[in-house]
């Protein structure tokens, strides 16, 4: 069990888990997946066993079968590049999400959200941010590790899909689509996050247009260049520093390690962290003892090693890298 105190949590030894199986925010099967592939691999075991915490889980990896609309079209947004694709199934499930993350948030319980693609986190996030709000009367800051920075609008995405969109929803900086306002009109003020809140640590795959948006908004970011500088102690220093004494979200896409470590995710990209600077990240989280949230996202069991590094490498090494970085969140140390 871990001796770092946590400021912002009625208890730190309890944790709700929402199991998310949810692919729609792109367009590859398989990362729905993920949450039992953790499971089965004994991560809420470890979790309770070996770090001391009691689990809030139904049991349940979801589906949202319930919340998808029986038609679903592409949107297409006037001056777009591109329609957005599966707008009202992602607006639903993230709503239902978030709403589920908030019961747990509000009782002062650490929320682990297992995904699932990054579109999730539009729910995960908008709930942890009005449990703070409400609770603490505290702003939610975000620490976002990621090769890409999902900060795209509906009218700067060059894809259409969402998982690449939703910081830019969750920051207020793209807007309910005047096409159909029903999409994401359930975020409210209540729901966002402020971009002075908001760092990014891995960036290595950013759209032109997103370095746009980073630029105005004076978003901090730390791309892989900068870890090379600095080395990932260095900027774990800035990052925290930089959020102040504010309650964490840590959302953490396991593309941001580099392939070698995690091939079985959606969009991998090469140069990217070592399972060992993964870790430290989240180590540093935990110490800081202010996270209230995390999500992991982006593992796909069904992807294969395709990088040609190793044949010893694939989904079952992808999951157990995802098992570590979570158990280092949650507190597990080297000593």
């Amino acid at each position: 069990m871990s001796t770092i105190h946590n400021k912002f949590l009625g208890t730190d030894v309890h944790l709700g888990v929402v199991a998310v199986g949810f692919s729609g925010g792109q367009g590859k099967s398989g990362v729905d997946a993920a949450p039992q592939a953790l499971i089965e691999a004994g991560l809420l075991t470890a979790l309770h066993e070996d770090l001391g915490f009691t689990i809030h889980h139904d049991g349940r990896v979801h589906d949202y079968t319930e919340y998808k609309p029986s038609s679903d079209p592409p949107l297409v947004v006037a001056d777009a590049k591109m329609p957005m694709l599966r707008p009202k199934t992602v607006s639903a499930v993230t709503r239902a999400l978030s709403e589920q993350v908030y019961e747990h948030a509000k009782e002062g319980r650490l929320v682990l959200t297992l995904g699932g693609d990054h579109s999730i986190a539009v729910g995960s996030i908008s709930g942890v941010a009005k449990a703070v709000k409400q609770r603490l009367g505290k702003d939610l800051a975000v620490i976002w590790v990621d090769a890409h920075a999902d900060i795209n609008t509906p009218h700067s995405s060059g894809s259409g899909n969402i998982h690449g969109m939703p910081v830019a929803f969750l920051a207020g900086l793209a807007k309910p689509p005047k096409e159909d306002p029903s999409v994401f009109g359930w975020l409210d003020q209540e729901h966002h996050i402020s971009p002075k809140k908001l760092v990014y640590i891995g960036l290595r795959d950013v759209d032109v247009p997103e370095k746009k948006i980073l630029k105005e908004n004076g978003i901090k970011a730390f791309s892989m260049h900068d870890v090379d500088r600095y080395g990932i102690g260095k900027i774990m220093d800035m990052a925290l520093e930089y959020v102040g004494d504010s309650p964490i979200h840590l959302s953490f896409d396991v593309d941001a390690l580099d392939p070698m470590w995690a091939p079985s995710t959606g969009t991998p990209v090469r140069g990217g962290l070592t399972l060992r600077e993964g870790d430290f990240i989240c180590e540093c989280v935990h110490e800081s003892g202010a996270l209230v949230a995390m999500d992991l996202v982006e593992v796909n069991p069904h992807i294969l090693d395709t990088t040609g590094f190793t044949g010893l490498m694939g989904a079952s090494e992808t999951v157990r890298a995802g098992c570590s970085l979570v158990r280092c969140a949650l507190g597990e140390s080297l000593l």
